[in-house]
């Protein structure tokens, strides 16, 4: 037997209030030219839930209040639970910080770590919009013969420095369930290209101008020969002052090496970062035991970084500049 097809909620609503005005079952069926037994249904169906209590109890922060809180929010999003509390106790109502959080949440918002961007003045703005504009139309082409390049810091327990265990509630100290911390660092200088990760070095002591040279004469140009960078290669690094001082100027020049011009503070427009990332949760899953054993990690890691993912890297590059402008040139996720 096929399934009727249900009643409209104006004609449900105009049967009730038929029976609520006093006629019958059978005048109102003939009257709307439906069915008794339809009718004689409807009417039921309401006698039983109209009286019904809501599910759950009431909300205690008026629909007024939810607006308050949101309008607060969008503003500082910054503030606090504490903060709205006192806000709406200013205003007569009294709520739990469980009650602000479910509100919250109700509208589509969770409470996240704030990300760490760098300080960006408005010149920086302006540089990494200029960059971004200035270059959205690069063809890929342009993108593969650059070799990027950068400095990171290695952690020897790094990324395992947030691991998280399963445990008991007084079995925090348990060496089972606590990580190290602390056990120092190394400083590396890397770069890589659309063909694959270059030289991989490690920085011992403070570097300076001359060291720095000296790292890219025994770095760089070698990397690009490993690479097959060919003519028109293109070099980039940031504004650090030693890669910017006058001697290293005349040096990259006196090497008739080709620099890209390059935006203070956007360390979100050089993909070399990805592969930090990549470095660092590969080392991670090894556990070096020293500085010695971290460098010698670091250096296998890198090495086996698929030049697939350097070549992806590069493909996709125009969707961060088109993310930088579609942020009008503040920091982005990458």
């Amino acid at each position: 037997m096929a399934k009727t097809k249900e009643l409209s909620k104006d004609v449900r609503d105009k049967i009730v209030d038929l029976h609520k005005a006093g006629m019958g079952y059978k005048i109102i069926a003939k009257q709307l030219g439906e069915k008794v037994t339809t009718v004689g249904a409807i009417i039921r169906k309401h006698k039983r839930t109209v009286n019904l209590p809501r599910p759950g109890a009431p909300c205690k922060i008026s629909p007024r209040g939810a607006a308050m809180i949101m309008r607060t929010v969008r503003n500082q999003p910054r503030t606090t639970r504490e903060d709205l509390i006192n806000d709406l106790k200013a205003a007569g109502t009294i709520v739990t910080k469980k009650t602000i959080g479910n509100t919250l949440r109700r509208e589509g918002l969770k409470s996240c770590s704030a990300r760490k961007v760098p300080l960006l003045k408005k010149a920086h703005i302006y540089a990494h919009l200029k960059f971004a504009n200035e270059h959205l139309n690069d063809s890929e082409d342009n993108w593969v013969k650059v070799l990027w390049s950068d400095e990171t810091k290695m952690e020897l327990f790094g990324i395992n420095s947030t691991r998280r265990v399963w445990r008991r509630r007084n079995a925090a100290y348990d060496p089972k369930n606590t990580i190290k911390h602390g056990g120092g660092n190394i400083m590396l200088w890397g770069c890589f290209s659309a063909k694959g990760t270059g030289q991989l070095h490690r920085i011992k002591g403070t570097m300076d101008g001359a060291m720095y040279r000296q790292i890219l004469g025994e770095n760089l140009l070698p990397s690009a020969r490993a690479l097959k960078m060919g003519r028109g290669w293109v070099f980039q690094h940031d504004n650090d002052p030693k890669h910017t001082a006058k001697a290293t100027k005349e040096w990259l020049k006196k090497k008739h090496i080709k620099v890209l011009e390059w935006p203070s503070q956007s360390p979100d427009l050089n993909s070399i970062e990805n592969l930090w990332r990549e470095l660092k949760v590969r080392v991670a899953k090894r556990q070096p035991r020293n500085l010695n054993d971290l460098e010698k990690i670091c250096k296998e890691e890198w090495d086996k970084i698929p030049p697939e993912m350097c070549a992806n890297l590069v493909a996709n590059y125009k969707k961060r500049l088109t993310s930088v402008i579609a942020n009008k040139g503040f920091a982005t996720k990458y």
